[in-house]
């Protein structure tokens, strides 16, 4: 089966080629670097970093673009009522976003690049806009002409006369549907010049321009939440085809993190915020929990519910760590089957315990070698997620929170207590050491490579 993704612009499933032989290309509305990053925000990057290693599994280098909003509007206010530069309030989050990324074990972009660096793109788009009749300026400002554009709404499905760009209608508007390209200078702001006067970018412009930029007139997929679809896709497909640029051949829109049913959103107050989380959880089990669940489906956080993720990585972690020291073997075509049907990953998942299941059976009837080959498989299954135990990134402690490293730390030492006492025979202290672990919520399994410790569920 090849590779079949759910397109927003068309709302079906569709076969993917890439537009370029050997080479998927892929832009991803990054972050707007106001504050420190939540789970809401990090969803959607490990939706896209998923599907980038499914492709580069499946035989494509991958071009992957995830740009920086470093100048806006929350930002200047910010960084305003924080009395500190804009543009290091800007780069000191945007640093947040990146140690976040980095701890959940997102591949590194191909190249991250900032609104603020491209200005120059932004010109010319503009210019090609307003030669075209698909944009005016006006007292600095530059609008595009929604009317201009028959094929505006198509994305999102909007009725033309329905349309709220969720922007104040300027002075210089001629129909309060059009949106902003260009904002004019304003006192204390940054601002660049242009033809048409200084000032500073208008968000739909940047994506447009930073993406055509490095991957050309048409590229393969742009993705994004959910609430992106309007206005800001919308606004970036229609000033992108009417310049004459192909764009996006899919789109496609990963869904939220809801808590108490609301999207997580800093204006709200009910953000899970991702530091917080790592210092109280191991962060490939966030990964894992954020993950498993359809990027088209919405997840209702809740503590339970991320306690029983943890606790099914562990049950992969475990079977991996009895099977011993094994190599990465072939996806299950089942496995392959799910990911290449829109990335069903909970359907994925499901295959993998289905083979934790059989390889623990395997192991407790004796039979090495065909643990070790279901073992092998689950090896190449958890590493197109991101979530091999025993690759590099996850099976060592460095990438562990400063608590759990503290209890590994303890743990460790009461388990060399135990090893000295059963080598000594003095098994009634080595029992009594095990049932202290446990009363703390510790599982001890004996392996023939030694104890294996989790937490268990409290």
């Amino acid at each position: 089966m090849a590779l079949h993704l759910y397109d927003t612009a068309t709302r079906s499933m569709r076969e993917f080629h890439p537009a370029r032989s050997g080479t998927a290309s892929m832009y991803v509305c990054g972050a707007t670097v106001q504050g420190v990053p939540h789970i809401g925000h990090v969803r959607g990057a490990l939706n896209y970093d998923v599907l980038r290693r499914w492709l580069v599994h499946s035989g494509l280098d991958v071009l992957f673009v995830r740009n920086v909003t470093d100048i806006d509007d929350k930002i200047l206010t910010k960084a305003a009522d924080a009395g500190r530069p804009w543009w290091e309030w800007g780069f000191t989050h945007e640093r947040a976003f990146e140690d976040a990324y980095e701890a959940l074990g997102c591949l590194p972009p191909s190249i991250a690049p900032r609104a603020t660096g491209h200005v120059t793109q932004m010109v010319e788009l503009m210019r090609r806009l307003i030669d075209g009749g698909h944009a005016y300026a006006s007292g600095g400002d530059v609008y595009f002409a929604v009317k201009s554009f028959d094929g505006y709404g198509e994305l999102s499905r909007q009725q033309l006369d329905e349309v709220q760009q969720g922007e104040s209608a300027g002075e210089g508007k001629r129909d309060p549907r059009d949106f902003t390209l260009w904002k004019a200078a304003k006192p204390g702001e940054p601002s660049w010049p242009t033809p048409w006067g200084p000032g500073r970018p208008g968000w739909h412009l940047e994506c447009s321009a930073m993406a055509t930029t490095y991957l050309g007139a048409e590229f393969d997929i742009h993705g994004g939440g959910v609430d992106l679809v309007f206005p800001h896709h919308e606004n970036e497909r229609a000033q992108s085809n009417a310049a004459g640029d192909g764009f996006a051949r899919f789109w496609l829109h990963n869904a939220w993190v809801t808590l108490a049913g609301e999207k997580m959103s800093k204006s709200l107050g009910n953000v899970v915020a991702i530091p917080e989380m790592l210092r109280e959880h191991r962060a490939v089990e966030l990964r894992y929990y954020l993950v498993q669940p359809h990027y088209r489906s919405t997840i209702e956080y809740s503590p339970g519910a991320l306690s029983e993720a943890a606790q099914g990585y562990q049950r992969i972690e475990q079977f991996l760590r009895r099977a011993g020291d094994v190599p990465v073997g072939q996806v299950d075509p089942a496995f392959a089957a799910a990911l290449d049907d829109d990335l069903a990953t909970p359907q994925a998942f499901a295959v993998m315990h289905n083979t934790v299941r059989d390889g623990n059976t395997a192991l407790d009837a004796g039979d090495n070698s065909r643990a070790v080959e279901l073992a092998s498989s689950l090896r190449a299954m958890t590493g197109v997620l991101g979530l091999d135990p025993l690759s590099p990134r996850w099976a060592g402690a460095g990438d562990e929170g400063p608590t759990r490293q503290a209890l590994a730390s303890l743990v460790e030492s009461m388990l060399e207590e135990r090893i000295a006492a059963r080598a000594e025979r003095d098994f009634a202290r080595a029992d009594a050491i095990r049932d202290r672990l446990h009363a703390a919520g510790v599982a001890v399994e004996d392996t023939p490579d030694g104890p294996q410790w989790t937490v268990r569920e409290a």
